[in-house]
């Protein structure tokens, strides 16, 4: 039995001045909230204490009473009734205590555990600079479990083939009988024993796009009798990374992902199982990725299951952060490496373990330890470690190099033998640009679409090299940071979306490349004072169509087609539109091609160097015009004006159609918006008081009447919440380049509830 441990906490930001003021508290929990920037990482770092109190009834005197932390960050110590019980010095996986020994059976117990959040921790990641916040407190869930004293400690799962596993059940009860159940409930195979290997032919695969799931059942047999039992999901498949590419279940798939960190504003580590679902669903959904990497520790299990369910690939590393430290610190590197692959395994979407400290030199000693921990528990998955450095020694399976030489005019990605000498050995690229181009929302539209192309060429550079397997660039979504780092209020711009998940540009170069999430971005907001002289220059439209069909005022301009020159290897590679001329001076003015061709050479011309700097090939044509046109220069003048300039005309309205097979399926139109509105878009409305409060994530972007995004928008939103319904952070913020947003959570009680954002209410339903 399974108790859900999450109510009725009391937490103190002093463990040793005891808890007589402290104050009641729900699982997930940060150890402090801290602001959206400007922070101080210290205000989370303390020695706090969390109690909790229970009765154990006396009908349990024969089970054994096991409680299971899924995070505590960073080193717990955990009493039961004032005796020490369990120890754990990892804030980014699992641990049991068994507490039975210590038990009043009959009556009142009290847990309390003392947790240190500070980053001098003498464990990874901690021992010398960081470049992301680690946060504190009891942030993922925590059970109790009642057992049997012979119940099931622990079910390793390793596809060894295609069809194949192998199983390994610890559990001191002699009869173990195991089910394999597909996704209908059907029992399509059976096996006996503690440790088995097993082929099932008809188990459906694992894949990107169906990514079957199947349950290993596992039941502790005493006469005859179910004593425990023991559910964990996970996928027929194989995954193998190759020189020439990463293969699952045998196919050559390019990896096209992320990183992503496990934070969020306001409450660091601390949300519960909806909110880490929603960021692998957008990913898939939004972003269009079909992998991403938790850099860099291992992340809620929540967050993989949601993974396992849509077909996104993971590859999961040890925490860690550039820094070994002494012999100690090295032990406990080993024993997170054990940690993360039993507590990991079972999970299909995992293809990869990161078993190096992130960017850290050669040690290889260490190493060596790392990766035997890995082959030796799981022989199904390679291993690998991410690094800086070129020619690395690689103890690992897989090479993995974060590549940041692109500096937005040269090549795209370095080429693999110039990064590694074992160029029989598999290689992919696990960071890129981040820091490079750091991009803020609110940053001016050349800088954001100068972000959004050097995006596009690191994908472009990985898609046209067949032996790099795969692209991680950094990183899904901005985060907070230390003060080393960051654009100086503690905040890392390097995301390809806002803290809230809003994207930015760059978010469409991902999304562009599914076939299967209609796209079409345009880079400009067509504004001619949003650029020097005027000259709104190249527009990129980022898109999966076929072609874009570009209209000015309603009437037909021109259809462009994606940038296969500039552009070569991407699957779709944006469409480039640098002629807004294009058919009008035909339909509109009366000129033949010829002619209209000559005018709009001439008048681009004048756009580019100005009238007084024209080259003489220009200026001749300009003449040749005047004496077989007739043209007059205030023709050019008032032409210019019209096709060109705009200074003190109507405000154009710009139409794009992203074609698809004959079909519109996105349409977008720019012109200078006068009425602007909030949009809210709330992750969900319907939420659960179940083993612990239900949160929703919030995105709140200002948009003008075309539906554009408003980035110059600055005015405060006021947030409020009334009914069952609790707010998350500020109640009154700034929009940062049109976007921002807020979580709200439930508070344990049932009923309707409303989150008001300016003049819009937004009603929730909650139910118990």
């Amino acid at each position: 039995m399974d108790i859900a441990f999450n109510n009725g906490w009391l937490f103190t930001e002093d463990y040793d001045a005891g808890f007589d003021k402290a104050s009641s508290v729900r699982l997930p929990h940060t150890a402090r909230e801290i602001p959206y920037n400007y922070i101080d990482c210290r205000d989370y770092q303390m020695v706090c204490g969390y109690r909790k109190s229970f009765t154990a009834p006396l009908e349990w005197q024969d089970k054994r009473l096991i409680l299971r932390f899924d995070g505590a960050a960073h080193e717990a110590t955990v009493f039961c009734n004032g005796t020490r019980v369990g120890y754990h010095a990892c804030g980014y996986t699992a641990f049991s205590v068994d507490i039975t020994d210590s038990v009043n059976f009959g009556g009142e117990n009290v847990i309390d555990v003392r947790l240190d959040t500070r980053e001098s921790l003498n464990i990874p990641p901690f021992g010398f600079v960081i470049d992301y916040l680690c946060y504190g407190g009891l942030y993922r869930e925590v059970t109790l479990e009642v057992k049997d004293p012979e119940y099931i400690k622990e079910v390793l799962i390793e596809n060894t083939g295609l069809h194949e596993l192998r199983v390994r059940i610890e559990s001191e009860c002699e009869s173990v009988a195991t089910d394999i159940v597909d996704g209908s409930g059907k029992v399509i195979a059976s096996a006996c024993g503690k440790a088995f290997e097993l082929s099932v032919p008809n188990a459906q695969l694992w894949s990107l796009d169906s990514p079957a799931l199947h349950t290993a059942r596992v039941r502790a047999m005493r006469g005859g009798e179910v004593v425990d039992e023991k559910s964990l999901r996970f996928g027929f498949r194989t995954v193998r990374f190759e020189n020439d590419g990463f293969y699952l279940n045998g196919q050559r798939i390019k990896l096209r992902g992320l990183n992503r960190h496990q934070s969020y504003a306001y409450v660091g580590y601390a949300m519960p199982k909806s909110v880490q679902e929603l960021d692998a669903e957008i990913l898939k959904n939004e972003l269009g990725v079909n992998a991403v990497r938790t850099s860099h520790y291992p992340q809620s299990q929540h967050f993989i299951s949601r993974c396992d369910e849509l077909g996104l690939l993971v590859f999961t590393e040890i925490p860690g952060w550039q820094h070994i430290g002494d012999e100690d610190w090295k032990r406990q590197t080993v024993k997170n490496t054990d940690e993360m692959v039993r507590q990991y395994m079972h999970h299909p979407s995992i293809m990869l373990w990161g078993v190096r400290i992130n960017e850290s030199q050669d040690c290889d000693e260490l190493y060596r330890k790392t990766n035997a921990v890995a082959h030796t528990l799981d022989s199904g998955r390679q291993t690998s470690g991410v690094r800086y450095l070129e020619k690395s020694h690689l103890l690992e399976d897989v090479y993995a190099y974060n590549d940041f030489s692109h500096t937005g005019d040269n090549a795209g990605l370095k080429a693999k033998k110039n990064v590694t000498s074992k160029k029989h050995r598999p290689y992919f690229v696990s960071e890129c640009n981040g820091h490079m181009f750091p991009t803020k929302p609110f940053d001016d539209e050349r800088h954001r679409l100068s972000h959004a192309l050097r995006h596009a060429k690191v994908l472009d550079a990985m898609y046209a090299a067949d032996d790099i397997c795969g692209i991680f660039p950094w990183c899904m979504f901005d985060y907070n940071t230390h003060q080393d780092f960051g654009s100086g209020d503690g905040i890392c711009y390097h995301g390809v979306m806002d803290m809230f998940r809003n994207p930015k540009l760059a978010a469409a170069v991902y999304t562009s490349q599914s076939d299967n999430i209609p796209c079409c971005v345009v880079s400009s907001s067509m504004d001619i004072g949003e650029h020097p002289a005027g000259d709104i220059g190249k527009v990129y439209v980022f898109t999966n169509a076929d072609s874009v069909k570009l209209y000015k005022d309603g009437i037909f301009v021109r259809e462009f087609f994606p940038g296969k020159d500039e552009y070569p290897a991407l699957p779709h590679p944006p469409v480039i539109i640098d002629d807004f001329i294009g058919e009008l001076l035909i339909t509109q003015e009366g000129f033949d091609e010829k002619t209209a061709d000559t005018v709009k050479e001439c008048l681009l011309a004048v756009a580019k160097s100005g009238p007084s700097a024209l080259p003489p090939k220009i200026l001749a044509k300009f003449a040749r015009l005047m004496l077989t046109k007739g043209f007059k220069f205030s023709d050019g003048v008032e032409l210019y004006g019209k096709y060109v300039g705009n200074w003190g005309g109507e405000a154009t309205k710009w139409r794009f159609d992203a074609i698809r097979d004959g079909e519109v399926i996105k349409s977008v139109t720019r012109s200078p918006g006068q009425k602007v509105h909030l949009e809210v878009r709330p992750s969900k409305t319907e939420l659960s008081e179940g083993d612990t409060y239900d949160a929703a994530e919030v995105r709140i972007r200002a948009l003008d009447e075309y539906g554009n995004l408003a980035p110059y928008w600055q005015e405060p939103v006021v947030l409020k919440c009334s009914g069952a319904l609790e707010l998350i952070g500020p109640e009154i913020i700034s929009l940062k380049g049109g976007s921002g947003g807020c979580y709200v959570k439930t508070i344990g009680k049932a009923g309707k509830a409303a989150l008001s954002v300016n003049d819009i209410e937004i009603e929730f339903n909650i139910d118990m």
